[in-house]
């Protein structure tokens, strides 16, 4: 369960690692453990946000386990951009001179990291938020598939197909927009920043994974 997270994980963190130790002319060690210290705040962060759905704002009924997810998805999130901006200003040195994929030199700062890991961070949450939108019953989207049906599977298969191809709108820019971003202010290893950014509440959106398999066994043996 969760493999192909794992997967995702592993491959970003492994680009941001070669990434980090092969364009550094100087501070080597430091652009190739950064993307280490992001992930491990992660795991810290989405612990700590943890508590929020079991201590302070437990769960009581089943109409308030959907809020307490989001809620830990977005409170995982505004706290890893905190993080990541005081993480990256102690440990980061002043500049790290880094060689960009045209051969020329470029100065990696620490507000430069953190601005990469950030877009990645916002941007993982609107895609997250977004997706939410477009496939779960409690909005309009999936109930306008549902009332499609009821014309015939013609009408679902155009309407199905047609709402797809909408949800991914929003997806796609933010996508082009964090690429682009990223690699601007920090070339390749900025793109890499901010796919560890995506993944670095990975915890929480585990946590979310798990809970789809939960309930479908639950609705079986009720």
């Amino acid at each position: 369960m969760g493999s192909d997270l794992f997967g995702s994980f592993a491959e970003a963190t492994c680009a941001a690692l070669v990434l980090g130790s092969s364009i550094g002319k100087d501070g080597d060690w430091d652009g190739l453990m950064f993307p280490l210290i992001v992930s491990a705040v992660g795991i810290v962060v989405c612990l700590l946000c943890s508590f929020l759905a079991t201590n302070l704002i437990p769960v009581k009924k089943e109409e308030d386990v959907e809020k307490a997810l989001k809620l830990q998805l977005i409170s995982t999130t505004v706290f890893m951009v905190g993080a990541i901006f005081f993480t990256a200003y102690s440990y980061l040195p002043e500049t790290i001179t880094m060689t960009s994929i045209g051969g020329d030199d470029f100065e990696l700062v620490y507000y430069k990291a953190w601005i990469c890991v950030s877009l990645g961070a916002v941007g993982g949450l609107i895609i997250g938020l977004v997706t939410e939108y477009y496939t779960s019953h409690s909005y309009k989207p999936v109930r306008e598939v549902a009332n499609a049906c009821k014309t015939g599977a013609a009408t679902n298969m155009i309407y199905g197909i047609a709402l797809g191809y909408k949800s991914a709108i929003i997806p796609v820019f933010v996508l082009a927009f964090v690429i682009f971003g990223s690699f601007t202010l920090c070339d390749l290893y900025g793109v890499s920043l901010a796919a560890i950014g995506f993944l670095s509440n990975l915890a929480t959106g585990l946590t979310i994974d798990v809970y789809g398999p939960v309930c479908d066994n639950a609705g079986g043996i009720a």
